[in-house]
């Protein structure tokens, strides 16, 4: 198969041609026809999340079709097309995997990270964090859905109920997470980079009721934000936009320092979370939502041996939506 290689921080990846894996117990080996291409593998290549296996193949929202079952594999079968997401396995029998709350089981394994991903022409997961995809989306346009999509589904579900909602950073997961809300029925307030006149363009024409800079106050204070830019100054910022009894939620993997703040911003019965991972319960409803709705995902291709080029350009904003690798046919 062919593989894009990462070797460790500050060196580019680098096509190969490697031996198939095989699918061992529980597992399923299968043909990639698209991966996304996420910011958490920009937080690998910069050492942020500072303990991958090296060498790694990155790559943690696939798309595929199941090859081959491994010994002992059920509720699948050849031809198949599954989707798999960042969290690839866990222990089972922790207080936290016996309790719904797998995502934070502390001996996780993940995708693209202590698994070997999606940015190669083959690959092998757990069949008990493979998920079957409905037909209706090409796999380019489902590829997002896997780690972006997820990881919207879970910050929003921890948001509450609020009708007002406030979205920090209009990546990935905002272009996704916005549809949500909306066909949920509620108001959603776009927060951009101050001066990013293009991204509040982009906020307004996926529905946002009003779309302003980060350092903003909305015209009606937020009953929940949802912050995907990994920038610890917009905790601040979003308390300042809230109203009492708000939940701000902080959806990414990693984020800078939250500076200090004077705890009037956080009284009234505010609170910060964040969210970690996910669960396979959230994949489940928020795929069937998906579909239902059915999401739109605003997608840049990329062949697979210009996987460089997609990080690249993801670094630099230049583009709206989600980037992909399409590696095969879908």
């Amino acid at each position: 198969m062919d593989a894009m290689i990462f070797e460790g921080h500050g060196k580019p990846l680098y096509m190969m041609q490697m031996e198939a894996p095989k699918p061992g117990p529980g597992q399923l080996l299968f043909k990639v026809s698209a991966c996304g291409v996420c910011r958490t593998d920009l937080h690998i290549i910069d050492a942020e999340l500072a303990k991958p296996k090296l060498p790694l193949i990155l790559g943690h929202e696939i798309v595929g079709s199941v090859l081959k079952l491994g010994e002992g594999t059920n509720g699948f079968r050849v031809g198949q097309r599954v989707g798999v997401p960042w969290l690839g396995m866990t222990c089972g029998h922790c207080k936290f995997c016996t309790s719904g709350r797998e995502n934070l089981c502390d001996n996780a394994k993940f995708t693209g990270y202590d698994i070997d991903g999606g940015y190669a022409t083959m690959t092998v997961a757990n069949s008990e964090f493979c998920f079957p995809l409905p037909e209706g989306l090409s796999d380019q346009e489902v590829a997002p859905l896997l780690c972006a999509g997820l990881i919207g589904w879970r910050t929003l579900k921890l948001a509450g109920d609020g009708k007002r909602i406030g979205i920090y950073g209009f990546g990935a997961a905002a272009h996704i997470v916005i549809q949500v809300a909306l066909y949920q029925g509620r108001e959603v307030y776009g927060f951009t980079r101050v001066g990013d006149t293009s991204g509040q363009d982009y906020a307004r024409k996926l529905g946002a009721c009003w779309a302003g800079g980060s350092d903003e106050i909305p015209p009606k204070l937020l009953d929940a934000a949802l912050i995907f830019a990994p920038a610890g100054d917009l905790v601040p910022s979003a308390l300042r936009a809230s109203d009492k009894g708000a939940v701000i939620v902080c959806g990414g993997i990693h984020m800078s320092d939250i500076p200090s703040f004077p705890y009037d911003l956080l009284w009234e019965e505010r609170s910060i979370k964040s969210v970690a991972n996910l669960t396979k319960l959230d994949a489940v409803e928020f795929l069937e939502i998906a579909f239902k709705i059915p999401i739109h995902t605003d997608v840049t291709t990329y062949r697979l041996q210009e996987a460089n080029k997609a990080l690249d350009d993801l670094r630099h904003g230049r583009f709206h939506g989600a980037a992909v690798l399409s590696v095969g046919k879908g």
